[in-house]
This record gives C-alpha cells, sequence and structure tokens, in this order.
C-alpha cells in the first residue's frame, strides 16, 4: 500500500474549513488537516494550525519513537523544549526520541509536518 494521493487543493482556503479537524483536548485552540495516510505504514503527511493564544502545556512535552519533519509555513510558535521562536521557514527533521513542545503560539501558527511511525527506533 501507498500513501494517499489527491489533485491539487488549497487546505488552506476559507472555503475548505470542513476538512479541519481539532485536536483532541485542544478543541479552540489547535487542529489539522490530514493531507496525506498510509494505511499499512502509518505515515502521514498533515497540516497543524495552531490559533492565537494556543497553548499546549497541560499536555506536556513531546516524544515519538519514530522520525518526524516538520517545516513552519506561517505564523510563529514557541517550542518550550527548545526555548526557540519557530518562524516561517524554520525546519526540522526530528529523530526518534527527541522531546519537543509543549508550544505556543501568540499569533497563530501553521505547520507542516510527516510522520513516519513504521520507521520506530531507527536512528
Amino acid at each position: 500500500m501507498s500513501k494517499t494521493t489527491c489533485t491539487y487543493w488549497n487546505p488552506l482556503a476559507v472555503d475548505q474549513h470542513q476538512h479541519w479537524r481539532w485536536l483532541e483536548g485542544l478543541e479552540g485552540q489547535v487542529e489539522e488537516v490530514m493531507l496525506s495516510h498510509d494505511s499499512v505504514s502509518g505515515e502521514w503527511t498533515r497540516l497543524t494550525r495552531f490559533h492565537p493564544g494556543s497553548d499546549t502545556s497541560s499536555f506536556g512535552a513531546t516524544v515519538h519513537a519514530y522520525p518526524e519533519e516538520i517545516l513552519i509555513v506561517s505564523g510563529r510558535l514557541w517550542d518550550a523544549a527548545f526555548g526557540i521562536w519557530l518562524e516561517a521557514g524554520h525546519y526540522a527533521s526530528r529523530p526518534p526520541g527527541e522531546v519537543h513542545g509543549p508550544f505556543r503560539s501568540d499569533t497563530g501558527c501553521v505547520v507542516f509536518d510527516v510522520s513516519f511511525p513504521q520507521r520506530q527506533g531507527e536512528t
């Protein structure tokens, strides 16, 4: 199996809001839209939108057993684990086990991320 595919579309367009879903426990703060997913490997590509004033501190830091890549598309996002404001253009290729977050955004932020759950434990 391979990741799902689609024809060009703009998930950031106002008329595409129905594709976005609130992250559980962060309703009104953080939402996602799945762009592509492989149901066999678990690999996925998505956009995550942090609304102005969002704060994930109640969830603490995050760590995955698999690698992921992120790119800040717009806005800015505070990563408490690194003590840095991530702004449009910031990119990271996170190895398995890297601690990141919690996050907060004062202005709002859109993040493009790709996760590779099938690569658990790879270094």
